[in-house]
């Protein structure tokens, strides 16, 4: 039998501005929360964006 991946879509919102930009895949066995360093267009530069959900 071929096995289930479960992955979830989770949405990365800024920290500085809480502006949600970015969505992404997240596999299930990742117990922690994600954080990265992208671009928000809001604030207009490079600024680390955390986990949040998607509504």
């Amino acid at each position: 039998m071929a096995k289930k991946n479960k992955k979830n879509y989770i949405g990365l919102e800024c920290v500085d501005c809480k502006n949600r930009n970015y969505t992404q895949l997240k596999s299930s066995n990742m117990k922690d929360k994600m954080t990265i360093n992208k671009f928000c267009p809001k604030c207009n530069k490079h600024t680390e964006h955390k986990e949040g959900k998607i509504k």
